[in-house]
């Protein structure tokens, strides 16, 4: 057996794990990680792996296995959610991103088929990196954030038509015209049958296997189905990938998808951080300093070509404002995983020449190393490009004209509209403001005082009179927005207290640094109802509950941000086992006519009966010989255990 590669490859994991460590103490993404060390290990570098292509041919089964991930995903509640968006910005930014490079790439003397595929390299961007940044920073569920997976989610599946264009492309410059359109009509029946096919077979096949219940067996259907699915595409012409999505998006439906993903998973995130050291491997330092015009032109161009495109796609085409827009566009501003494997189908066809092919290399590492970097400094360049803009219209003026003790609701969605309700209820003036104008829209067409703007710009915030409001509140799900908002409105105005609602706790520290006077964290609240859930399960009386909910509350949830192994305060614990007041209905199988001294009820469970209700009528403070029926109602006053021992009592007084 030839060790040489299995050295090679436990080399290359080992410096991987060792890079991706580094970099993430650093905070920077793991992507990052793998490139410098396949740079650095990699025939450029210091030499330790000679043999590329080995290393290449397995780390191509990475982008096999988040191919058929992305297939299997797709038909679910986020595609559902995203897709209008995902067509509207994502069709358009490709669309235009693709034109213009290609146009750029004639322009500079290549052919038509290589300035084509130029334009479907810089189109894409990286799926990976972006939503690892965006989670890791809390902007997932941001505005931003949302368009960004669109357009990313657009751009994933414009990949399976530019993997099936390349071998047309490269027929086209030395066959016929009706050659090209045979080929076209080949490709295109080999992928519907092999779609009808994995449809067909492929949820049969897993039915087979989950009747056996056995994990194993499951687990190594699954890599069959994912590496087979990729082999029996490419055998009818398709490719490996393509095979992978389509077999993905054929188990979609699955109700085997969810154990699908889990199984998958793991091994696709080894195999995607191998391409991704593949790919730093390419790099030579030697030949991009010999070509650095080119590289540093890459790199310009495609950063300021797809920041442009994007945010000229959501400030003008969605109308989400400079700030989103900035934010959107510079997030994707680099090439992705999968203009790698594009590259290196269009290199294998003869559409990229070494030359070419390596300043794409070299340039799209240096897009994917300065990606971090940009999306850090966007609030910064967003702030400002948006001085001066952003300021309510004459109309808007109409509406809070002559406010004052009023409350600004900032973002009017679930949240602020519930909140609005609530202050129109009180006759509490208030102005809501979003920089979503659907929303506004939508507000104003239901009479609602709602104005259109971005509450991080200090114009708007003047214009809403916040020097003279009584409450601002903050109802965005922007972590981001949310911080500078807080930031610049207790600059302007340090005596209106601050309102702000956030997803996560560890949002709660910086809000308050940046002058937000209550923070109301999402996590927390579910937490508190986790934890009142549960002391339900155990009959624990609801006033004790909400004593002790309440309690936690009062301490400003520091019990929950506090590590583990600090215990309980024991007054905390008092609180769920005080004495509370509680109903307790007489179970339909109780037996009628024994009464609460027959019973024993006050010796045998402790609990002192207030009242009982029956039939409507409300009888306070019951003899001992009160006889109980079946329905009855007990005012009950006891601790959380002793009321537990009533319901037991109760329960066994059943009829014969």
């Amino acid at each position: 057996m030839d060790t040489s590669f299995l050295v090679e490859l436990l080399l290359l994991i080992a410096l991987a794990a060792a890079g991706v460590a580094l970099f993430e103490r650093l905070r920077l993404p793991s992507i990052v990680g793998f490139l410098s060390i396949g740079a650095l290990v990699g025939p450029g570098g210091l030499g330790l792996v000679d043999d590329t292509e080995r290393v290449s041919d397995l780390a191509e089964l990475g982008v096999v296995f988040l191919l058929f991930e992305i297939g299997l995903e797709l038909p679910l509640e986020r595609v559902q959610r995203l897709w209008r968006r995902a067509i509207a910005a994502g069709g358009l930014q490709v669309a235009v991103t693709l034109a213009a490079a290609t146009l750029g790439g004639v322009a500079l003397g290549l052919s038509t088929a290589e300035a084509l595929v130029m334009g479907g390299l810089v189109a894409m961007s990286s799926t990976a990196l972006v939503i690892g940044l965006l989670v890791s920073r809390g902007e997932i569920d941001a505005p931003h954030g949302q368009l960004a997976v669109g357009i990313l989610l657009f751009q994933d599946l414009c990949i399976v038509p530019f993997l099936l264009a390349v071998p047309l492309l490269a027929a086209g410059s030395s066959e016929h015209l009706g050659d090209v359109g045979l080929d076209v009509a080949s490709a295109v029946a080999a992928l519907v049958v092999f779609s009808v096919t994995a449809r067909l077979v492929l949820p049969r096949l897993l039915d087979w296997a989950a009747a056996f219940h056995s994990r194993e067996l499951f687990t190594l259907l699954a890599v069959l189905v994912v590496l087979g699915s990729a082999v029996v595409a490419e055998e009818v012409g398709l490719t490996l990938a393509v095979g992978a999505f389509i077999g993905g998006l054929a188990l979609s439906a699955s109700p085997y998808s969810h154990q699908l993903f889990a199984e998958v998973l793991p091994l696709r995130g080894v195999l995607l951080g191998l391409f991704f050291t593949a790919v730093g491997m390419l790099f030579d330092v030697q030949q991009a300093a010999e070509q650095w015009v080119g590289v540093l032109a890459y790199v310009g161009g495609v950063v300021l070509l797809k920041a442009g495109v994007v945010v000229g796609i959501v400030a003008l085409a969605l109308r989400q404002g400079v700030r989103v827009s900035v934010l959107t566009g510079l997030a994707l501003a680099q090439t992705g995983e999968f203009s790698f494997v594009l590259a290196a189908a269009a290199y294998d066809a003869g559409l990229l020449d070494p030359a070419l092919r390596q300043t794409f290399v070299a340039g799209s590492v240096v897009t994917l190393f300065a990606t971090p970097f940009l999306v850090q400094a966007a609030p910064r360049i967003a702030s400002f490009l948006a001085r001066g803009k952003g300021a309510s219209s004459e109309e808007d003026d109409i509406v809070t004209e002559g406010l004052e003790g009023h409350v600004i609701v900032v973002g009017f969605g679930m949240a602020g509209r519930t909140l609005a309700r609530l202050l129109r209820a009180r006759g509490v003036a208030y102005v809501a403001v979003d920089a979503n104008p659907r929303s506004v829209r939508e507000g104003r067409a239901r009479g609602e005082p709602s104005v259109y703007g971005d509450a991080t710009r200090r114009v708007v915030l003047e214009r809403l009179g916040l020097t003279r409001a009584r409450l601002l509140v903050l109802a965005m799900s922007d972590a981001l927005g949310t911080r500078e908002a807080t930031r610049v409105a207790h600059a302007l105005a340090p005596g209106v207290p601050i309102l702000a609602r956030t997803r996560y706790v560890l949002e709660v520290d910086p809000l308050q640094q940046a002058g937000a006077d209550v923070v109301v964290a999402e996590e927390n609240e579910s937490t508190l109802e986790l934890v009142a859930e549960t002391l339900r399960h155990f009959d624990v009386p609801e006033a004790s509950i909400t004593r002790f909910t309440a309690g936690l509350r009062e301490e400003g949830y520091e019990l929950l941000r506090a590590p583990s192994a600090i215990i309980l305060d024991p007054w905390l614990t008092e609180l769920i086992e005080d004495v509370a007041t509680e109903w307790i209905e007489v179970p339909d199988m109780f037996r009628g006519g024994a009464s609460l001294m027959e019973l024993g009820v006050r010796a045998r469970t402790g609990v002192n009966v207030v009242a009982v209700e029956r039939g409507g009528v409300t009888n306070s403070n019951p003899s001992p010989d009160f006889a109980l029926q079946r329905g009855d109602r007990l005012l009950c006053m006891g601790a959380s255990a002793e009321l537990t021992r009533l319901r037991e009592l109760l329960a066994e007084e059943r009829q014969d």
